[in-house]
C-alpha cells in the first residue's frame, strides 16, 4: 500500500501546496469582488449611499464606510496574511449576512429572477465556505506540527 505522500498525487500536493505564488493568487481570487466593491464603493460614494438605502440599512453613509473598511480591510488582511484568519472569518460572516439580505429568493414569486437569485444565494454559501476554510488552513497552520489533525 503506499502511502498519501507517494506517487502523482504526493508530488502534485508538494507542488502546490508549496507554491506561495498560487496560494495568494487564490487568495485574490476569493476576495477579488470584495476588493471591486470595496473600491467602487469607494470611488462612487453616492451610490455607495444608494445601495445602503436600497436594502434598508440607516443611516446609509454610515452603514456605507462600514462596508468599504470591512471588504477592504478584511481582504488586505487575508491578503497580506496579517491575522489572515480574522479577515476570512470577517468576511465569510459578512457574507452571509449580506447574502441573507439581498438575495432573499425564497420571497420572490416563481421564475427567472427567483430562479438567479437562489443561484448567487448559494454561491454566496460557497463563499463563505471558502472563507471558513480560509481561517481554518491558517489557525492550522500556527499549531506545533504533532498537534496538526486533518
Amino acid at each position: 500500500m503506499k502511502s498519501a505522500g507517494s506517487g502523482l498525487q504526493g508530488r502534485l500536493a508538494a507542488t502546490v501546496g508549496g507554491n506561495t505564488s498560487l496560494r495568494w493568487i487564490a487568495y485574490l481570487g476569493l476576495c477579488a469582488a470584495y476588493l471591486q466593491g470595496g473600491l467602487v464603493k469607494l470611488f462612487d460614494f453616492p451610490s455607495a449611499i444608494g445601495e445602503m438605502t436600497h436594502f434598508g440599512l440607516a443611516p446609509a453613509p454610515l452603514f456605507a464606510v462600514g462596508v468599504i473598511v470591512l471588504e477592504l480591510g478584511a481582504s488586505v488582511m487575508i491578503l497580506a496574511g496579517r491575522l489572515r484568519w480574522l479577515g476570512a472569518v470577517v468576511l465569510g460572516a459578512f457574507t452571509l449576512l449580506a447574502t441573507a439580505i439581498a438575495l432573499r429568493f425564497w420571497e420572490l414569486p416563481p421564475g427567472h429572477e427567483r430562479f438567479m437569485a437562489a443561484n448567487s444565494f448559494f454561491e454566496h454559501l460557497g463563499l463563505v465556505g471558502g472563507f471558513l476554510l480560509v481561517a481554518w488552513q491558517d489557525l492550522r497552520e500556527k499549531l506545533p506540527l504533532e498537534r496538526r489533525q486533518s
